[in-house]
């Protein structure tokens, strides 16, 4: 497969039009919880800046998060960026916390990627991983861990090819599907 020609853009009011179109379209930037497409579009809608602005969050300074089963938990360090072919594709964020590469236990991975389901299956997700692991290792981490289940095979090769290897099998907690699925840990050695 040759590699898309894709970018990875910071969110901004150019590219929002698209992205609200993906959302009204039905797609969800989380995977785990499709009611976060209309959760977004409300924000936008109230106030797109802000919605914007939350999207870069370095500092962690936005609003707690409110995981699959409806705990609340302070927000991490993080970014999304939304995957630009000329069009919207997706986003893919990544998040860590500071001083250590170790994550809370109701985080499952640095980076989390959905693609909206028009252009899958063209290898946007593996160069969108390739392309945001500079930025993980700008922010000084040994490695990236990522979280899959176990038969996503599509999953699996996005993360295998950006030199991903398992380093654990695990059933996932049930307010995230209680799934048999796979940790993956890409080293990011200096170049």
């Amino acid at each position: 497969m040759s590699i898309p020609s894709i970018e990875l853009v910071w969110p901004a009011r150019e590219y929002l039009p698209r992205y609200l179109h993906a959302l009204e379209r039905g797609w969800s930037p989380d995977n785990l919880r499709p009611e976060v497409a209309s959760e977004q579009l409300a924000r936008i809608h109230a106030n797109a800046e802000l919605f914007l602005a939350q999207q870069i969050d370095r500092e962690a300074k936005g609003p707690p998060i409110t995981l699959p089963g409806g705990n609340i938990v302070p927000r991490l360090p993080g970014f999304s960026m939304w995957i630009w072919d000329g069009d919207f594709c997706g986003s893919i964020g990544f998040r860590w916390q500071r001083g250590t590469a170790e994550l809370p236990p109701y985080c499952l991975g640095h980076i989390g990627y959905s693609v909206v389901p028009w252009k899958r299956n063209r290898g946007y997700a593996t160069r969108a991983l390739q392309l945001i692991l500079p930025h993980a290792r700008a922010e000084g981490l040994p490695y990236v861990e990522l979280t899959t289940d176990a038969d996503n095979l599509a999953s699996r090769r996005v993360i295998e090819a950006n030199g991903g290897s398992v380093v654990e099998n695990f059933v996932k907690p049930a307010e995230y599907g209680g799934t048999d699925s796979l940790r993956y840990r890409i080293p990011l050695a200096a170049h």
